[in-house]
């Protein structure tokens, strides 16, 4: 009952502040994993905004603040990937109860993402068959993507973060929001600092977790970035007594793997965790590293990394496989292909110089990292604005947030944005990885940084405990986990 009394009265234009009327109607509805109902909108914008002609239609869904007199500026959920709807993250803005008490909270998906004219194309449709999801090149499939998209009217090229942060604005617009604050995780870390350098006005304050700096060249940084977290595991494992004597030579597994399963693959059993049948597939050393790699994202997972690594080294993929599909399979289902090539073909993969192509020739990576690059020779690329990739000069308040045993975006990224923020500060959690705002304490820190725009009162206990926290223990077999 209490949710239809505010949702009655919300219909986004709240009862004070300086917010004014929307210019777009909401009606109830219902997002992915969230049981309670939110409030949903439509906004039109040009697809193109140099050529107006098509239109696309982007979603936003708004979780109400518990209170009759929310303030006029609500949160904002900017999401990662690129590729990753902000509606997924519904269940992370559910819990966000502090920040609900004084303030909406917002989602909108990126143009081509969830419900905002998707790129959806049936080369990168989800697909039940493994085989087919271990496939480690996903270059004939982008060309079949962009030939389906292209054949149905889409201009590909104009599916960049500078058209998003076009998008964002007419959001603010026909929400009659003067400021928000802004969420931004992994990539959307660069959607916030590119929002920050365009319209700075309009942001009170900003939090980003998992920050990706405006130099970072996403196509070839990952993986250097990846290599070191995941040798990182195998070195942990060897310090520790009980990890070490079970598994005392992992890199040279490691190493024995990559001979052992060559470029065009070899026959190995494993069961289905689906289905539970044994069947057959055709595994490659890229595809053995496609599915180890992103484990390191999640230190609960990653530390399974030394026994699943020993198991399959003795000829037992079926733990690995298995593990790896409880990572790939959401991420198949989140992220939207097409869009996240759209962006980084334009903004990430012009920027890699052949100093970058030769250390990632040094990676054991480098043929995953090789076809990554190689899509962007025939997707079409959109443009990017002179100064993308330059520092952002701030003094709105930001907060930065980082997991020590990131792979991705690991805390000296925060570090290198943080000095041109004059008014910002970082918290590193030393036991998580990528993204740390939905753990332990972090939605109350969330809560108490944008109610005062400030740093001033941040709950001390909760800095403290993300500071001590370390690597949860690892798992030298699969019976007990290392002390």
């Amino acid at each position: 009952m209490l949710f239809a009394s505010f949702a009655v009265a919300f219909v986004l234009a709240g009862c004070g502040g300086d917010r004014a009327k929307p210019r777009v109607a909401f009606d109830d509805c219902r997002l992915p994993k969230l049981s309670t109902a939110a409030r949903c909108a439509t906004v039109q914008v040009p697809e193109n905004r140099d050529r107006p002609g098509r239109t696309i239609g982007l979603f936003v869904a708004v979780l109400p603040a518990t209170t009759l007199s929310p303030e006029p500026d609500p949160l904002l959920i900017l999401a990662g990937g690129p590729g990753q709807s902000a509606s997924s993250l519904a269940p992370f803005a559910s819990r966000l109860t502090e920040v609900r008490r004084t303030r909406d909270v917002i989602l909108v998906d990126q143009r081509g993402t969830g419900r905002s004219a998707p790129l959806q194309c049936e080369a990168f449709k989800p697909t039940e068959d493994p085989q087919q999801a271990l496939e480690a090149d996903p270059g004939p499939r982008a060309r079949r993507c962009v030939e389906e998209l292209q054949a149905r009217g889409v201009d590909v090229a104009q599916y960049t973060t500078e058209a998003w942060i076009a998008d964002l604005e007419a959001v603010r617009e026909a929400l009659g929001v003067a400021r928000w604050n802004l969420w931004g995780g992994s990539y959307g870390t660069r959607v916030a600092l590119e929002y920050l350098r365009r319209h700075g006005e309009r942001v009170r304050s900003a939090v980003l977790d998992g920050v990706a700096p405006p130099s970072l060249r996403v196509s070839s940084g990952v993986w250097t970035t990846r290599e070191q977290a995941l040798d990182a595991i195998l070195d942990a494992c060897t310090a520790n007594e009980r990890c070490g004597k079970s598994h005392p030579a992992l890199h040279a597994a490691l190493d024995e793997l990559a001979r052992s399963l060559p470029a065009s693959g070899r026959d190995v059993r494993v069961v289905d965790p689906r289905t539970g049948e044994a069947r057959t597939l055709r595994l490659t050393f890229d595809a053995l590293l496609a599915g180890l790699q992103p484990l390191t994202y999640l230190p609960e997972l990653a530390v399974m990394i030394p026994e699943l690594l020993q198991r399959a080294a003795d000829g037992d993929f079926g733990p690995l496989f298995a593990t790896a599909q409880l990572i790939t399979s959401e991420l198949s289902e989140q992220t939207n292909a097409a869009l996240h090539y759209a962006v980084t073909c334009a903004e990430d993969v012009p920027r890699v110089t052949d100093g970058d192509r030769s250390a990632l020739a040094q990676l054991r990576a480098h043929s995953l990292a090789a076809n990554v690059l190689a899509v962007c020779d025939a997707w079409p690329k959109g443009r990017q604005p002179a100064d993308a990739s330059t520092p952002v000069k701030s003094d709105v308040p930001v907060l930065l947030i980082s997991g020590a045993l990131d792979p991705v975006t690991p805390p000296a990224y925060a570090a290198e944005v943080a000095k041109t923020l004059t008014n910002s500060r970082q918290v590193v959690a030393g036991g998580y990885g990528h993204i740390v705002s939905p753990h332990a304490c972090a939605p109350r820190l969330i809560a108490a940084f944008v109610e005062r725009a400030a740093f001033d009162r941040l709950p001390q206990s909760c800095i403290d405990y993300f500071a001590k926290s370390t690597r949860p223990p690892l798992w030298p077999d699969h019976l007990a986990p290392a002390s």
